[in-house]
């Protein structure tokens, strides 16, 4: 792979379609472009054209082609796109045709890779592009749209601007040692700016969680007694019989999943092994250690039981605010007056076969996370991002330390946490993280 290199791709979904987009980048993009229409086309003009092998004459298809000229174009190059039939016969002679005059296949986001190296993107938006083509709901693609638009990359480059201005005054000290009234005048300058700028990436982090649920959604776990009614209930949220009910205990034996969208927020759902204390055989004795786990690592829980048993006596134990106890079975049963959840914990009297109660249970699973994922600001959509902000914070506190008794010291962590934070956008350190960041890109992006 070189950086002169011709690439081309399928930029659309794969498959059989009615209309394909092949996308084409690099400087001999126009000249197989005018090769295979056999005319001159005008840039930024869709024009129709009969596409055909320029050295056998063999028709291939009937299609339009777009000419981008760079450095205004997705990569920064010359860039040629052709919407064709979504064909195989015609992929597949387009490809011959595209190789012969002298192209190769892209490798897996290496159009992105090249805006990003031409400046047309930053590695923040590069991440948001990923997260845009991974969207399932209307909130994790409003931020992803965000963070494309440039929102995160301008907060971090603000952070890091400030950090700069910063070290006017320490590396004034640094000049001056022996000043009188330096140390104290730089403090003075230095102190408030680096304290205000740690009190904001400390926000920033605890907003991290926020956008984590955001971009990654939320993790919910159904547990309960065999026979409680758990798979009745995943079938019931899920609108289909992705899970086997049964009258015989131990039925669920491995995780099942459903997805939820919850107002925009993504929901895994997940139907776990019944739990009691003696498991039948090794294979539920696993399945029980796995809906433990699951229950542990989840973002809120279900605890499903059936009014005609006992409440099991972990309960208080393993639900916490937010979570939700449903008493299932409501057609058959009623549930116990009174409270019996925790503080904190919904109770809801639900009938998986009736449904009711099952738009209650939606509601306050909305609530819930509708709740944590309220704001407005730029966040901190991923790990790579909360680690850079970490180390920053944490050189500030050691810069802040230092800033009279060993100011080059504290120009240097002042340094530091600008470094840690151009790694948002790439600003510096983008090499090791740029093979993360591709593998998850498909071939055409």
């Amino acid at each position: 792979m070189t950086a002169n290199d011709t690439i081309f791709a399928r930029a659309s979904g794969a498959g059989k379609a009615g209309v394909a987009v092949y996308r084409v980048s690099g400087e001999k993009s126009h000249s197989i472009a005018r090769a295979l229409v056999g005319k001159q086309i005008k840039s930024r003009v869709a024009a129709m054209a009969a596409f055909s092998d320029p050295a056998t004459g063999a028709p291939i298809d009937r299609g339009l082609v777009i000419l981008f000229d760079g450095p205004a174009s997705f990569t920064g190059e010359d860039v040629a796109e052709f919407h064709l039939h979504g064909a195989r016969a015609v992929e597949a002679s387009l490809y011959e045709t595209l190789l012969a005059l002298g192209a190769r296949p892209a490798e897996a986001g290496e159009f992105t890779l090249r805006a990003l190296k031409n400046g047309k993107l930053d590695l923040a938006q590069v991440e948001a592009l990923a997260d845009l083509i991974d969207s399932e709901t209307t909130l994790q693609r409003m931020q992803a749209l965000g963070q494309l638009d440039g929102r995160l990359s301008a907060v971090a480059e603000r952070w890091r601007t400030r950090l700069l201005s910063v070290l006017v005054p320490l590396e004034a000290d640094i000049d001056f040692p022996d000043e009188d009234g330096v140390p104290a005048a730089v403090a003075a300058q230095a102190g408030p700016a680096i304290n205000q700028l740690k009190d904001e990436l400390t926000s920033y982090l605890d907003d991290s969680g926020r956008t984590r649920m955001i971009r990654e959604g939320v993790s919910i776990a159904i547990i309960g007694a065999p026979n409680a009614g758990k798979s009745s209930l995943m079938n019931a949220l899920a609108g289909s019989d992705v899970a086997i009910v049964s009258d015989q205990p131990g039925t669920t034996r491995d995780i099942i999943e459903t997805r939820l969208d919850l107002s925009g927020v993504l929901a895994t759902v997940a139907d776990t092994a019944g739990l009691r204390e003696d498991a039948g055989d090794a294979i539920e004795a696993e399945g029980m250690a796995r809906a433990r786990a699951r229950a542990a690592a989840a973002d809120i829980r279900i605890l499903v039981v059936d009014p005609a048993a006992a409440v099991p006596d972990d309960a208080a134990a393993i639900l916490k605010p937010g979570d939700f106890l449903v008493w299932s079975k409501a057609d058959l049963h009623p549930a116990p007056s009174g409270p019996v959840a925790p503080e904190g914990v919904g109770e809801i009297a639900l009938s998986a076969k009736t449904g009711a109660g099952l738009a209650d249970l939606v509601a306050g699973m909305t609530e819930n996370v509708s709740r944590e994922t309220r704001g407005s600001e730029p966040g901190l959509t991923r790990a790579r991002h909360v680690k850079a902000v970490e180390d920053a914070l944490a050189a500030l506190v050691r810069a802040e330390a230092n800033i009279e008794r060993a100011p080059e010291l504290a120009a240097e962590d002042a340094r530091l946490a600008a470094r840690a934070l151009g790694q948002i956008t790439g600003a510096v350190g983008v090499e090791d993280v740029l093979g993360e960041i591709f593998s998850s890109f498909c071939i055409g992006k």
